[in-house]
């Protein structure tokens, strides 16, 4: 069995590593360098007039010349729509181009030929995949590729493809923050609790692991997925554009050659402002006055100018570490370590930013370009069987899972964060009486009511054998495999009788409809709350309107006359009340009833307690 590299796919570069064990059983680590003999690979692929393809550092030394052939930070394309906020963003900052697809996505084109991310993509593994053969001397078809934790499935699915079209099997696709976890961990004994803090140069993730014996159980993820190194560079364009737009007149982000040397010329004065307090920037002759007089731009900038124009993005980050804490349960005095991942972290502002959030400096014993790939190559090794190499990743799932129930209201039976795999039931019983099917609605999100949450399903158990409302139990189980797969059974525990649909939790969700998602749920908290409740009381007022009217019926022989009138009275207005929204009249109305047919209710509980559904019930499926 040939070997199984890592590939860390970076939005500005990737890196590729693989696991040699000695005879003793030792684990070595190698960072596989390039041609050029660095062991990073800029994520990088142009296209020439005579029809040659460049990818890595070759295609950076003339993207100047060839800026609109040149294609650079893909990744940030991968599985997005063409119309999202995050594309037309993008489309203003490179100077290549980007379309749409038939299918709507967002694809770029180049030299009149439209190709798809995971096709540029591709290229860079495809040139990985070389570097790997090379150094190892033999082929290579398998990898593990890693991807940030926030990915979705359209994007996860988007890298699969790009690793099939360079000619890999892609054995598992992992979260970089919990490779960079596995790398930094795995010859760890003791039981430690650590933070995983990833910015890139494209996206940002926070990961809370606990590492136990081998096990890397991730507690809770969050992130940004517009969030890293390109961003920080687009603050230094805009900085330098605007101050010589201010003297000239010229806005050098209109020509794409300039914009691409504002660009290399951000980049470098980003990394050289992360070891010294002050760095020149001079780009010669880059325009031409509206006298054909030749202009520069020449300036110094400063340390704490960088961070005055950053500081917004640092800060940024932040909040998914909060949150991150938060849905793992934990505090930042649980945390024992913090491990930097990602080129971003070695800008002064990003670490000292880290250290006052953990209240904790962290870990520098990991190179946080390679430790990713690093991650992904022992990975690999572990799916080969390699007894060097023991571990078990369990990752969570990043939304919650549910079904509709009545009212509209969601019912999540898994929630977002449970570790993987899972299973989890929950019974539920009909509406109405005499009711032969259950519609079995799956749903994906944060917020209460269903509407306002992704469908991901729709089936019926059919077949139920008529009965009063309350009285059929079924059953709703909802099993998440390690690969995120859902598989969701109902069952009529009366008849045995079930039905099963097999669906995958975030596919076709975009990342903007999963910040989306979470954040409404903030930031609609207290009108959730409130039509949640309105849902449920109504629901609750129903029911009790059932057992009412059945119990007047039943006994009313035995309820005297003015209490008789006075319970249809108030079951009158209760029901009047059901389709309004005023909460407070509908629980008083609804508490008036409750206490005036409380003892009827109590003189026939035993013959109803079956009927209402018994132990168990709820409300139905819808």
């Amino acid at each position: 069995m040939g070997k199984v590299i890592g590939i860390d796919l970076g939005t500005t570069n990737s890196c590729v590593a693989v696991i040699e064990t000695s005879a003793t059983g030792k684990i070595d680590v190698r960072i596989i360098p390039n041609a050029e003999g660095a062991r990073t690979t800029p994520s990088i692929v142009a296209f020439t007039t005579g029809g040659d393809r460049l990818v890595g550092q070759s295609a950076k030394r003339q993207a100047v010349t060839n800026a609109q052939n040149t294609v650079y930070a893909v990744k940030r394309l991968m599985g997005r729509k063409y119309a999202s906020d995050e594309v037309e963003r993008q489309r203003s900052l490179v100077p290549y181009k980007v379309v749409q697809a038939p299918n709507g996505d967002a694809w770029v084109e180049v030299g009149g030929r439209a190709m798809s991310p995971p096709e540029v993509s591709a290229m860079v593994l495809a040139k990985m995949k070389e570097i790997a053969e090379s150094f190892l001397g033999e082929d290579v078809t398998e990898a593990v590729v890693t991807v940030p934790a926030y990915f979705d499935d359209a994007a996860r699915q988007a890298t699969k493809d790009a690793g099939r079209i360079a000619g890999l099997e892609v054995k598992r696709i992992i979260n970089e923050p919990t490779a960079a976890a596995l790398a930094y961990g795995l010859e760890k004994k003791e039981t430690e609790r650590i933070a995983v803090y990833d910015l890139g140069g494209g996206t940002f993730d926070i990961s809370i692991l606990e590492i136990r014996q081998g096990v890397f159980n991730v507690k809770a993820t969050n992130g940004d997925t517009y969030l890293g190194g390109e961003d920080f560079d687009l603050r230094i364009i805009d900085a330098l554009a605007d101050a010589f737009q201010k003297e000239s007149s010229i806005d050098l982000r209109k020509e794409k050659m300039s914009l691409q040397r504002l660009k290399e010329a951000a980049e470098k004065a980003k990394h050289e402002l992360s070891s010294s307090l002050e760095t020149e920037i001079n780009l010669p002759f880059v325009a031409v006055s509206s006298s054909g007089e030749p202009l520069h731009l020449i300036r110094t900038m400063t340390r704490s100018e960088l961070e005055l124009l950053t500081g917004e993005l640092v800060e940024r980050s932040l909040a998914p570490c909060k949150q991150a804490l938060e849905d793992a349960k934990l505090t930042i005095d649980n945390i024992d370590n913090v491990v930097l991942v990602g080129g971003m972290t070695r800008m002064p502002a990003v670490q000292e930013a880290v250290k006052q959030f953990f209240g904790k400096e962290a870990q520098r014993g990991v190179n946080p370009d390679e430790v990713v790939a690093a991650g992904a190559a022992l990975q690999g090794a572990a799916l080969t069987g390699n007894d060097a190499v023991e571990v078990l990743l369990l990752d969570v799932t990043p939304l919650s899972l549910g079904v509709e129930t009545g009212g509209g209201v969601f019912t999540p039976l898994i929630p977002r964060n449970t570790t993987i795999p899972t299973e989890k039931s929950e019974i539920f019983t009909t509406s109405v009486d005499n009711q032969a099917f259950v519609p079995v609605h799956v749903l994906q999100g944060e917020r209460p009511m269903a509407a306002d949450n992704r469908s991901l399903a729709n089936f019926e158990l059919t077949g139920i054998p008529p009965a009063p409302r309350g009285v059929p139990k079924i059953q709703v189980t909802f099993h998440l495999d390690a690969d995120g797969v859902v598989n969701v059974d109902a069952k009529d525990l009366g008849t045995g009788r079930s039905q099963k649909v097999r669906v995958t939790p975030t596919s076709g969700l975009t990342q903007e409809e999963v910040d989306r998602l979470i954040a409404e749920s903030e930031t609609f908290k207290a009108g959730d709350e409130q039509r949640k409740a309105l849902a449920e009381l109504r629901n609750q007022a129903e029911t009790l309107l059932y057992t009412t009217d059945a119990a007047l019926e039943g006994y009313a022989d035995l309820v005297e006359a003015t209490v008789l009138e006075e319970t249809k009275q108030q079951a009158i207005d209760l029901r009047e009340l059901l389709a309004g929204n005023n909460l407070t009249a509908l629980r008083e109305a609804y508490q008036k009833l409750e206490a005036m047919t409380f003892s009827i209710a109590e003189s026939m509980y035993g013959d109803l307690d079956a009927g209402a559904g018994g132990e168990g019930g709820g409300t139905e499926p819808a």
